[in-house]
């Protein structure tokens, strides 16, 4: 039996279908129906070749992407809820305000990540046969020494009565490849959704597919339908150009949500909000402190996938209380109050963030990450694109310090280390240190954590949130942190993807004024 909550379901069907309906304005594919209005800046009219083709498209706001539910930010109270047992301390509480983002309902599936392989395999098979190989989730993650769990090994990933379960096995390096390569396919049916493009799925191989930098940057042409009409009156009458990020058609990328994103999803606390007063501090993403249902249909019942004790996965035969021995389907058990499913308990979820126990102290409070390598597309001594790599990507490299010189902001791309772990806060710093090191870029030359000695914490340390069904309760609150190497995989760590909210924090029009 799955636990579902029919009103949270027919509510995210009916913003589902509202959005689908045409609340999302298209406009520059129908430029020649905008009134002609004008500058109030400059007084020249817009969308008119004769005053020199200004663009200015009718935009309602952001299409909500498949699979998306809009988290509508604001301030909470992040990290620990729970006591400390482990005296790690790095989940001090701290108060931070969260943009409002897109994030998926579920964890991914073993289906649709086999949606992304398939495609790997169809495009990529001939030249490169490397790529899907490489992208395929490590299902020898199921092993256990002293358990026989080669079932799960055989048919987990692959099997159709698993197709609704969360992938595992999948790295923090994996689940961002398939963040990315789910932006192209989101936004090619867009395109072709909306005329501009049509399907080609016999010509698009190896480097020859739909990428939306590529194709903003002008490197793919595709099979096109109907290009967008030029109102450039220097292109002459009839021309046409391509859709750009100006049009308002392609969505931002997918992506994976932070550490401060996930936490403030994970609580709900819109459901637990009088006005601006937060009625009850939440320690799990429900309300209460037990991890049982409250309410009088389901007294009792479990509201997540854990581990409730040693050698008690599931419960008692005749009364399976949480109906999963391993992991569940991912629309099981009780949607939190954004109607995001399994944020405690099932699997736990990678995050964007790199692990340091002191980031709760230091990173902004407002949209709190710590991660930033800002990076740039390269280009030829001419100023044009480089041509794309062997895969059909646009290449980038990192922002260097000559073009960062002046800012005020930032000094230089990678900021991994920034006040956790860079030579001035190396316990090293000042006493001999190796600081010639630091400065040629050693990753660990000016880290105050010994790596592999006594430390495991790097810049490839990735934060992952939430219990599992491998853990205890404890996991199950939103504020606890742990990390794991970003080339590693388990067989209960999967993710889900979020998107950024760009315009108003709220969304279908509501609070225009």
């Amino acid at each position: 039996m799955k636990f579902l909550h029919p009103n949270t379901l027919q509510m995210v069907a009916k913003t589902h279908k509202l959005v689908s309906a045409g609340v999302i304005a298209i406009a520059a594919l129908s430029l020649q129906s905008c009134e002609k209005d004008a500058s109030g800046a400059t007084g020249w009219a817009y969308n008119d070749p004769k005053n020199g083709g200004y663009l200015n498209v009718d935009y309602a706001e952001q299409e909500t992407g498949p699979g998306l539910v809009l988290i509508e930010g604001g301030t909470f109270t992040m990290g620990r809820t729970e006591q400390e047992i482990q005296y790690d301390w790095d989940n001090m509480p701290r108060r931070v305000t969260v943009s409002s983002f897109y994030m998926d309902q579920t964890e991914i599936t073993n289906q649709f990540y086999r949606d992304y392989l398939y495609w790997l395999k169809r495009v990529y098979d001939v030249d490169f046969p490397d790529v899907a190989i490489k992208a395929t989730p490590d299902t020898l993650v199921w092993r256990d020494k002293l358990a026989f769990n080669e079932p799960y090994v055989e048919y987990y990933l692959r099997h159709p009565a698993y197709k609704n379960y969360p992938v595992v096995g999948v790295s923090w390096l994996q689940a961002n490849d398939y963040c990315a390569w789910r932006t192209d396919r989101v936004n090619e049916y867009i395109l072709i959704r909306e005329g501009v493009q049509k399907m080609d799925p016999v010509g698009q191989v190896a480097d020859n597919h739909f990428n939306t930098d590529a194709y903003l940057t002008g490197q793919y042409e595709g099979l096109v339908k109907n290009d967008i009409e030029d109102l450039d009156p220097s292109k002459g009458d009839g021309a046409t150009r391509k859709v750009k990020m100006e049009d308002g058609i392609l969505l931002p990328r997918y992506r994976l949500p932070t550490e401060a994103e996930w936490e403030f999803a994970a609580l709900g606390l819109i459901g637990n909000t009088d006005e601006e007063l937060i009625t009850e501090r939440r320690l799990y993403p429900w309300n209460g402190h037990i991890v049982r249902n409250a309410d009088d249909s389901f007294k009792g019942e479990m509201m997540a996938n854990f581990k409730r004790g040693r050698g008690d996965n599931m419960g008692t035969a005749g009364k399976l209380n949480d109906n999963a021995d391993i992991t569940a389907e991912v629309n099981a058990y009780w949607p939190n109050d954004y109607g995001l499913y399994n944020m405690s308990g099932n699997v736990c979820e990678w995050v964007m963030d790199v692990y340091r126990p002191l980031s709760p102290e230091d990173v902004s409070d407002f949209r709190a990450f710590r991660g930033n390598v800002y990076k740039t597309i390269v280009r030829n001594d001419d100023g044009t694109v480089a041509d794309k790599d062997s895969l059909g990507r646009v290449k980038f490299r990192n922002v260097t310090e000559a073009e960062s010189e002046g800012r005020r902001n930032y000094r230089k791309a990678d900021n991994i280390n920034f006040l956790d772990g860079d030579q001035e806060s190396s316990t090293s710093y000042g006493a001999g240190g190796d600081e010639e090191g630091a400065e040629a870029g050693s990753e660990e030359a000016a880290l105050m954590y010994d790596f592999g000695a006594t430390s495991m914490i790097n810049n490839r340390s990735r934060v992952y949130k939430g219990g599992s069904w491998k853990d205890r309760a404890y996991y199950l609150s939103p504020g606890a942190r742990r990390y794991l190497d970003e080339r590693l995989s388990t067989d209960y760590i999967g993710f889900r993807c979020a998107m950024t909210r760009v315009g108003s924090p709220v969304g279908l029009g509501k609070g225009k004024k």
